[in-house]
């Protein structure tokens, strides 16, 4: 009997760690979907900003042939952006990769500021319904990144902890579940870039950053 009871408490222990493998199993995967997920989004809204740089940089150059600097450097900022392209599948677990990518969508984000700034030398653009078109399109993507941003840090925080806690660090080490990493914004940067003109000849300021 004894002997009997010792296999009947092996199988129960085995039970019970199997269940609590399986929940905390379930939960990571669930996690780190919705994390890939954000990532996905975060991947859709960078997208849609680069494709509308040729356009924009088209409508632009047609009537601002001069300015070759600044569209050189909207074209090398865009390809800067092609070769830091991480995996769309899964949210990237290196913070240094995420760093160089993040870098690199700065520079297209900053390029495409000082093309925007361009125009106000030329008044027939300001007044280019195709023009105002990509530039309206230009603003609500940038804010629309900003929140899949702001989305997918929170998805990867709730992830993060979620992993580091006991026992489901234990099942996460076992399992080989890692760590997603942060955007890591600069100073300033959780605000959409101020894109917009008030065509009076003058740029609209920027809001002044809350205190």
């Amino acid at each position: 009997m004894g002997k009997l009871g010792c296999v009947v408490a092996i199988v129960i222990g085995l039970l019970v760690l199997g269940l609590i493998v399986m929940k905390d199993y379930n939960k990571l995967v669930g996690l780190r979907e919705d994390v890939n997920k954000k990532w996905a989004d975060v991947e859709s809204q960078y997208q849609r900003r680069a494709d509308l740089v040729p356009n924009l940089v088209a409508t632009v150059q047609g009537a601002a042939s001069f300015e070759k600097e600044t569209f050189q450097a909207v074209a090398e900022a865009r390809a800067s952006v092609g070769r830091a392209q991480l995996p769309a599948q899964e949210a990237p677990d290196d913070p240094a990769a995420l760093a160089r990518y993040e870098q690199a969508q700065a520079q297209l984000g900053s390029a495409l500021q000082r093309l925007l700034v361009v125009v106000e030398r030329y008044p027939e653009l300001k007044a280019n319904a195709n023009f105002r078109d990509l530039q309206a399109q230009l603003e609500g993507t940038e804010n629309r990144i900003n929140v899949a941003r702001t989305d997918f840090n929170q998805s990867v925080q709730g992830y993060n902890t979620t992993l580091k806690r006991f026992p489901t660090v234990l099942v996460a080490r076992i399992l080989g579940f890692k760590e997603k990493a942060y955007f890591q914004g600069a100073p300033g940067s959780d605000k959409a870039p101020a894109v917009q003109f008030n065509f009076g000849g003058q740029p609209t300021p920027a809001p002044a950053p809350a205190q």
